[in-house]
């Protein structure tokens, strides 16, 4: 068992941190405090191919994997959450269902923008009453001659409001089962469209610089083709990209955790009380030496599940951990990273306030805390 990188994925690494030392994290409280979306640093990241990184190349991608993704995002979180998140749901929500369910001529048509980060691509799934229940959505949709016409309205949307988003995937009920179950299908709808209205940003605790809408269709038009995968799939679809999407989530949950093990022992060197540096104190050293070893863990678990996923092994319940317990430590380490710095922790000239307002939506985010406590209770066969 080697938990070591592989040298290509180590260069990947090396690369992405970099690129966020040098590019994000100098715009990131500026980013952050005018609420601007980062388009030029995206148009970076699309010359680099991190939006390709987990496909294929005949589609325009850089032949990577899943691990590669994750990696990327992690770098990415240690500078800015906002730029982080950007990446991860453009790939992991915008394209990745695409690519696995999607057709051949879909997949040509859509993905190799994608992957060069010219465009990108949301998932509509959460809705304004519905919450962690995902599997009952309001949104409908139905046939109308060669158009799906779609109804309903989705809400916390990341990626789909920007100037490049040109596709918006939306689960909606479109019939129901004969167990009385609504049949979910999930339909690729083409944007600016008629019927297509995308609300003004919200005003978040954090993530300033990311994206994030609610979405309302009135009688959205859409060709029957925009399917995506089979008539009543759609439930099937999103508990997948789910899966893959806590272990990225995860990764970004680890970024900021790290970045708050970093900047604390930068200040711990630096900052002295009582004639000599807070970090001799034990107070201090043991208060950081924790937050290292919960960040080192969380990695780990990630790492795992990430593996498990590339060799084709089940990974719910590694995905559900790594997406629990990396998202509490990071709220934990953002806590203590603040504590640690003070009265300067509260300000927000200082990257710690940012990392403490982006940590708290990690426990909310693609199933919050309490559903993944659900996930691994059933994997251990509980009848929760």
């Amino acid at each position: 068992m080697d938990f070591q990188l592989s040298d290509e994925h180590e260069a990947l690494r090396k690369t992405v941190e970099e690129f966020a030392r040098e590019v994000v994290a100098p715009q990131a409280e500026r980013l952050d405090r005018e609420e601007e979306f980062p388009y030029d640093i995206v148009r970076q990241m699309g010359e680099m191919g991190l939006f390709g990184l987990p496909f294929p190349e005949a589609y325009g991608g850089m032949g990577g994997d899943f691990l590669s993704l994750c990696l990327a995002i992690e770098e990415l979180a240690r500078a800015d959450s906002s730029v982080a998140i950007t990446l991860e749901a453009a790939v992991g929500l915008g394209s990745m269902p695409l690519y696995r369910f999607g057709t051949e001529e879909q997949k040509r048509e859509w993905l190799p923008d994608l992957c060069a980060g010219r465009a990108l691509a949301a998932f509509g799934l959460t809705e304004p009453g519905g919450g962690s229940d995902a599997g009952n959505p309001r949104t409908k949709a139905a046939l109308d001659g060669d158009d799906w016409v779609i109804n309903g309205s989705k809400a916390f949307i990341t990626n789909s409001g920007t100037d490049i988003t040109t596709l918006v995937t939306v689960l909606c009920r479109t019939g129901e089962r004969s167990n009385g179950k609504p049949e979910l299908t999930s339909l690729m709808v083409p944007v600016p469209r008629d019927g297509f209205r995308v609300a003004p940003k919200y005003s978040k605790v954090g993530w300033h610089a990311s994206d994030t809408r609610e979405l309302v269709l009135a009688d959205c038009r859409v060709p029957a083709v925009n399917i995506l995968g089979e008539r009543g799939s759609g439930y099937r679809q999103f508990l997948s990209t789910l899966d893959e999407g806590r272990v990225a989530i995860s990764a970004l949950a680890v970024g900021l955790a790290q970045a708050c093990v970093d900047e604390s022992t930068r200040y711990a060197k630096e900052r002295e009380a009582f004639g000599q540096p807070i970090g001799g104190y034990q107070a201090v050293a043991f208060r950081i030496a924790d937050m290292d070893m919960r960040t080192h863990v969380a990695r780990l678990a990630y790492y795992d599940a990430a593996a498990r996923m590339a060799a084709g092994r089940p990974f719910k319940r590694e995905a559900a951990i790594a997406k629990l317990y990396s998202s509490t430590i990071a709220v934990d380490n953002a806590r203590d990273a603040t504590q640690v710095f003070g009265g300067y922790g509260f300000m927000n000239e200082y990257p710690v306030a940012r990392h403490w307002r982006d940590a708290k939506i990690l426990e909310i985010g693609e199933g919050t805390s309490e559903v993944q406590r659900i996930l691994i209770a059933r994997q251990l066969g509980l009848p929760v």
